[in-house]
């Protein structure tokens, strides 16, 4: 028998347009009897969202970058943060897909978070920035948090609720970007689109430039710091290209459980959306056969130093890690503007790191961090700019 609305799971899909978001209507879309999107949030408001708006016909539309109070076709918009959080708490929402990237999620993730909402999270400033507030927050009011990146998904599954106790370590896997086996003395000559060209993954712009530099994989060690609550020095990174084995966790019996699959966002946003169960889907499956094999190395620090630097800041805590994720945002971009060669993006970062006092962790500093980070790295990006 058909599910009512009323049985379907609510869902708040905050960065409806970006490629999680995307692929998270996908999922929703591919099975109509099960869920049922409640809101809808992006930056602007953009063709793609309004044929969303229109398909989707969400109790709540919330726009983050937008003064306009009402779509072409009449519907109400919420907007600003305000808005965000509008969307993230409405009373029918099951479930919160936080798909959007920045520091604008955070709020409305603590939010939906005091309601005892679920989160399915694929922010990652949420958790490297606001990872000491948003962890116990979630403990004290029951909610759960699912990842939904392929690594800490795979983490997830692995570890299958053992203890923390049973675990030795566990690895997060890399492919190691489109520059794997450029040299150093090359990486200076590379241009934006030469970044953009990841081999495995078909990602936003930001997340794939963070790729290509690694930073990606050092702001999801301090992600799975925080998700799984073990230290850094049980956190590894495995170069792995061919991006099949998402993830591994050892045991301290020298088990190691690994999670496998082609290399598709749907498969962890579906998992995250139905657990504890898993549902059937229709698309391409794994054939190992058919890889024939799988490789495996150690990142390359000296290249590629914004893993170190990740690292370095997770273990300092306090307002370190929300400088490195503005910093690098703002050096990303300059980047992507031709404004700053492929190397300096980690200097940029590491320079504004080094200048940094920082300050325990709340809103409150956050914002003061990600203002202070922000316009320290703009002047050295103008400074390298202008020095080449």
């Amino acid at each position: 028998m058909p599910r009512t609305e009323s049985d379907r799971i609510g869902i708040a899909v905050l960065g409806s347009t970006g490629s999680v978001g995307c692929q998270t209507l996908d999922v929703i879309d591919a099975f109509p009897d099960r869920f049922h999107v409640v809101a809808l949030a992006a930056r602007t408001l953009s063709q793609r969202f309004l044929d969303q708006i229109a398909r989707y016909s969400p109790e709540v539309v919330a726009v983050s970058e937008s003064t306009a109070t009402k779509e072409p076709n009449g519907q109400s918009i919420a907007t600003g943060n305000a808005g965000l959080i509008e969307a993230s708490t409405h009373p029918s929402v099951d479930i919160v897909v936080v798909a959007s990237s920045g520091h604008a999620a955070i709020v409305p993730t603590l939010r939906a978070i005091e309601l005892g909402k679920t989160i399915a999270l694929a922010n990652k400033e949420t958790l490297v920035c606001a990872g000491e507030i948003i962890i116990p927050l979630a403990a004290a009011r029951g909610a759960a948090i699912r990842p939904v990146d392929s690594e800490h998904s795979a983490i997830w599954q692995a570890l299958d609720n053992s203890p923390v106790e049973q675990v030795r370590r566990i690895i997060l896997t890399a492919s190691g970007g489109p520059f794997r086996t450029t040299p150093a003395a090359v990486l200076t000559q590379v241009v934006a689109a030469d970044a953009l060209s990841h081999p495995t993954w078909s990602m936003g712009d930001k997340i794939t430039i963070d790729s290509a530099t690694l930073m990606n994989k050092g702001l999801e060690v301090i992600e799975a710091h925080w998700l799984f609550g073990l230290p850094y020095d049980q956190i590894d990174v495995v170069v792995h290209p061919e991006s099949i084995i998402h993830s591994l966790v050892e045991f301290v019996d020298g088990g190691q459980m690994a999670q496998l699959g082609l290399p598709d966002m749907r498969l962890p946003i579906q998992y995250a959306l139905t657990y504890p169960l898993r549902v059937s889907q229709s698309g391409p499956r794994l054939d190992l056969a058919e890889i024939g094999a799988l490789h495996f190395e150690l990142p390359d620090e000296e290249r590629f130093p914004a893993l170190r630097i990740a690292r370095e800041v997770g273990i300092a805590g306090q307002t370190y890690p929300t400088v490195l994720s503005a910093a690098d945002d703002e050096a990303v971009t300059a980047f992507l503007a031709g404004a700053l060669r492929f190397p300096q993006i980690a200097q940029v970062v590491e320079s504004v790191i080094e200048s940094h006092e920082p300050a325990e962790v709340s809103l409150e500093s956050i914002w003061e961090a990600d203002s202070w980070a922000r316009r320290v790295a703009q002047f050295s990006i103008e400074t390298l700019r202008s020095g080449r």
